[in-house]
């Protein structure tokens, strides 16, 4: 596996000052941690780092087996991503709420007359709207809806690491998996649940391999 200089000078730091706070990280860079988050998220997935809440990054001492991060975290978006929930923007809150029981997912994709991704709905969108507004049989979702620019996508071709970096530094979700040239048509939908499933398989898998 091959680290950016900054993701090495984050480990230097690291192993010069542990247990260290991602705020403390980012302050002896000269970054916000916002800037950081991507880079503590890729180093933690791989296990090079080690974060405790409340306490800080620790540095393990660990390496990536070469073979091993090939097969987990190489693999493309494309390859596990699943079919997308999509309503109309014109779809009602109530209308929105039967269709995630239905189909039993965390968020629905919001398309306008073009087919093209407007908006995301979530379970905790959904229920606050059906708290606070009575009037859900009337209240379109676009009304209520997380907005484009808004919205973190990707595309099939980035790698499960790149995905599961994205999904905690936004501390979201879901995933709308997009056209590389078309960036607002939706073809799939990567997600915690589904990143957290992958990597249980395939480590259950490495580990028959290896015994």
């Amino acid at each position: 596996m091959k680290l950016t200089s900054r993701q090495l000078e984050i480990i230097k730091i690291v192993k010069e000052n542990e247990p260290i706070s991602g705020d403390s990280i980012a302050k002896t860079l000269g970054f916000s941690r916002a800037t950081l988050r991507s880079d503590l998220a890729i180093l933690t997935m791989t296990g090079l780092l080690d974060a405790r809440p409340k306490v800080g990054y620790f540095y393990t001492g660990q390496t990536v087996e070469p073979l091993l991060y090939e097969k987990l975290y190489k693999k493309k978006v494309k390859d596990i991503m699943l079919p997308p929930i999509s309503i109309h923007q014109s779809t009602t809150v109530y209308d929105a709420v039967t269709n995630l029981f239905i189909y039993d997912v965390g968020s629905l994709y919001v398309k306008d007359d073009n087919d093209e991704l407007i908006g995301i709905l979530s379970r905790k969108d959904l229920l606050r709207a059906a708290i606070s507004n009575p009037n859900t049989e009337k209240t379109p979702v676009a009304m209520i809806m997380t907005r484009m620019p808004n919205i973190v996508t990707i595309t099939g071709e980035r790698t499960i690491l790149e995905a599961g970096a994205l999904l905690i530094q936004h501390n979201i979700d879901t995933l709308p998996v997009v056209e590389i040239d078309q960036p607002k048509k939706v073809i799939g939908k990567v997600t915690k649940t589904k990143m957290m499933a992958y990597f249980i398989h395939a480590g259950n898998d490495i580990e028959k391999e290896n015994y």
